[in-house]
Order: structure tokens, then C-alpha cells, then sequence
């Protein structure tokens, strides 16, 4: 506690934001996998189990318009809080017994957590900005690194939380652990979470939710296409594949993606090092097309290893692995981006429109990973992916080429 009490205010704030964000994590990674393995062992199909996360995603895209504006109108803390509390109300939806966990109603509860996670998203990536000096560009890469990061490990123990769970003691048990727990946090960050971090001077009109900045709305429309590369092959698809075709158990699924995701997240928080802070440098658009291109590469590889069933198992897990660690420097690098393209008065605002844009292409990439999973393969959805990393470049290529400190 004295050593809490020796820092300065930004970095405690920056560890109760990074708290609140980890302990919110968990749930959401778990909570994914437990709905697609549980009701993949009910006999659902791929398309059936991405329909029950549309509203999660459309919720999001929507929640990431409105809630940066929300955000600096009334402050972050408040933002962060009231996607904790959703959270909590959203997880204590599924505790309802089994004959009334019907599609509608898990759609609904998906709803209110894609609320909640993007929400908590927009107010801890938008606080960053306002806990570092101006000056400090390389800190604040680091800083938002590390919280993302941090976080995306945390979402893999969060996968494998989930099958672990789900295993252990069942879907209803594994839906109170963690609601109970999540109850704890939200009452600790009413009582931690600074007052007002966030809320801008002059009070935003509703029309402001869209960017004004052409950087910020190339850089939203490169992750809209990065985000729908990635999971119209990872969100349904490939758990799917690793169940029915490689024959894998809960435990082994859960545990596989769950590592993929810890990795990726220590590779994002080394991200720096790879796009040339090392050297005293910030990177530019020039790095983001770079890593880009270099990006759409892998998914090629897995789809023609698919296509010509040339050593499967041995592909997709090595392409996965090469593909998890250079999409982390890409949307590391891409996270940095907006927080410094950001204005600082009402950064919540240029933040929720290109978190906005990120969950608009994890919608696309849900729906069409059920879509084309079940009728053409995994095959066909790696090359869509390699299509859609593609599209990314190209737009990278108006992205500014030296950033201002």
C-alpha cells in the first residue's frame, strides 16, 4: 500500500484503468468460448452459433459511435463503470434455467456484452491518452502496449478459463463464478476510479460522434478490414475445425486458443521493439502498410495447404502461430496510431469512431465465418481473409507518414 501511495496520480489511475480492463477481459474471452462450445455441443451449427453473436457485434458497432460521445459528456470513469455493471447483468441473464437458454434470449444477453465490452474498451484506451504528456510519444506507445497487450493475453486465459469452466462445473456454474466475481470489481472501481477523467470542456454535440480527421478515418477503415481478416476464419470457423475435423475436446480447444491468444498478447506488448522504437522512433503509415502486406502473406499459405491437403494439422496450427504473432504487431500498431491521431479534448470521440469501425469488421467477420465454414470451408475463408488484409494495405497507403509529437 505505501508503495501504491508513492506513485504519482496518472500512473495509479493507469493501474486501476488497467485492472478494471484485465478483470473485464476474463469474463468476455470466457464467456465466448463458453457459449460457441456449449452450444456446438448441442448439436448448433457454425451459422446458428455466429448468429448468437450478431448482436454482440452490432451492439458494439453501435455502442462505440454513441459511447465515445458518451464518454466525453460524462466522463470515462462513468463509461467504464456502467460496462461493468452490464457486464455483470449480462452474465446473470444465461443463470435462467436451460429450457429458457433459447436463441433469442442468448442473443439479447450477447447484446448487453457487447455493450459492456466496448464500453470498457473505448473509456480504458481513450484515459490513456489523458495520463500521458503530449511530448511523449514513445511512452505512450508503450503505455498503450502494454495495455493491450496485457489485455489480449488475459482474454486467452480467459478462452481457456472458459473450456477449463465448462468442464469443471458446468455452464451455469462457470456463468455465477464469474459473475460474483466481476460484482467485486465493479464495486472497487466506483470507489478507485478518478472523477471526470475524460469529460471535455465544451460538451460535444451528438453530430461529433463522427471523425473530422482523414487520418482517423483511414486508420478506422485499415481495422475495420484487419479485424474482419482475422475473424472470418478465428471466431467460429477454426474452433469449429479444431472440434470436428483435428477431433479435439473442450479442454484441448480451449486450452490451444488460449495460448494463441496469451502469445499474441505478449507479442503485442513487445510490439514497440519490432516497429522501430528501439531506435528512438514512433512508427508511421509506412510501418502500417508494411505490416500489412506482410500480414496477408499467411493466411494465403494456410488456404493453398488446405486447398492441395498437403500436411493440414501441421499448417493451420504453424499459420495460426505465424499469423497470431504478426497480426498482434499489426493492431498494436494500429492502437497506438489512433490514440496518438486522437485530439486530446473529448478524446473519447476520434477513439469510439475508430473502435466503431474495428467492430463493424468483427461483425462482418462473424457472420461470414458461420456463413462460409458451413457451406465452402475453412479454405475459402482464409482466402477471404487474405482479400480483406489486402483492402488493408491499400488504405494504409493514405495514412500520414510523420506524426507530430
Amino acid at each position: 500500500m505505501t508503495l501504491l501511495a508513492n506513485l504519482s496520480p496518472a500512473i495509479r489511475q493507469y493501474m486501476v484503468v488497467t485492472g478494471n480492463y484485465w478483470a473485464f477481459t476474463l469474463t468476455d474471452g470466457a464467456l465466448r468460448m463458453l457459449v460457441v462450445l456449449y452450444f456446438y455441443g448441442l448439436g448448433y451449427s457454425p451459422l446458428e452459433i455466429a448468429m448468437l453473436f450478431l448482436f454482440y457485434e452490432i451492439f458494439g458497432v453501435i455502442t462505440n459511435l454513441v459511447g465515445g460521445w458518451l464518454g466525453a459528456r460524462l466522463g470515462l470513469n462513468r463509461t467504464m463503470n456502467i460496462g461493468l455493471f452490464l457486464q455483470i447483468v449480462a452474465l446473470s441473464m444465461l443463470l435462467v434455467p436451460a429450457s429458457l437458454l433459447t436463441v433469442p434470449w442468448v442473443m439479447g444477453a450477447q447484446a448487453l456484452s457487447g455493450i459492456a465490452k466496448d464500453l470498457n474498451k473505448m473509456s480504458a484506451k481513450s484515459s490513456i491518452k489523458l495520463l500521458v504528456p503530449s511530448d511523449a510519444q514513445g511512452q505512450l506507445y508503450k503505455w498503450v502496449a502494454l495495455l493491450t497487450g496485457s489485455k489480449n493475453a488475459l482474454k486467452g486465459v480467459g478462452f481457456f478459463l472458459g473450456g477449463a469452466l465448462l468442464s469443471l462445473f458446468g455452464f451455469k456454474g462457470a456463468i455465477l463464478g464469474m459473475a460474483v466475481a466481476l460484482t467485486l470489481v465493479w464495486i472497487a472501481s466506483l470507489v478507485s476510479l478518478k472523477k471526470d477523467l475524460g469529460k471535455a470542456k465544451n460538451k460535444p454535440k451528438f453530430g461529433d460522434i463522427f471523425s473530422k480527421s482523414s487520418a482517423v478515418n483511414y486508420l478506422s477503415a485499415a481495422r475495420l478490414f484487419l479485424f474482419g481478416a482475422r475473424d472470418v476464419w478465428f471466431v467460429v470457423a477454426l474452433p469449429v475445425f479444431l472440434a470436428s475435423t483435428f477431433g479435439w475436446d473442450h479442454w484441448y480447444v480451449g486450452g490451444f486458443l488460449a495460448l494463441w491468444i496469451i502469445a499474441y498478447g505478449i507479442v503485442q506488448g513487445f510490439a514497440p521493439r519490432f516497429t522501430g522504437k528501439a531506435s528512438g522512433k514512433v512508427p508511421d503509415g509506412r510501418q502500417a502498410l508494411g505490416w500489412a502486406l506482410a500480414l496477408g502473406v499467411i493466411p494465403a499459405a494456410i488456404a493453398l495447404a488446405l486447398t492441395f491437403n498437403w500436411q493440414i494439422e501441421f499448417a493451420v496450427i504453424a499459420g495460426l502461430l505465424a499469423f497470431g504473432a504478426v497480426f498482434a504487431i499489426n493492431s498494436s500498431l494500429h492502437s497506438y496510431l489512433i490514440v496518438s491521431y486522437a485530439g486530446k479534448d473529448g478524446v473519447s470521440l476520434d477513439v469510439g469512431f475508430y473502435y466503431m469501425a474495428n467492430a463493424m469488421g468483427r461483425l462482418i467477420g462473424t457472420l461470414l465465418s458461420g456463413w462460409l465454414y458451413q457451406d465452402y470451408g475453412l479454405a475459402v475463408c482464409l482466402w477471404v481473409s487474405t482479400g480483406f488484409i489486402a483492402l488493408t494495405a491499400l488504405i494504409s497507403v493514405g495514412l500520414p507518414r510523420h506524426l507530430s509529437n
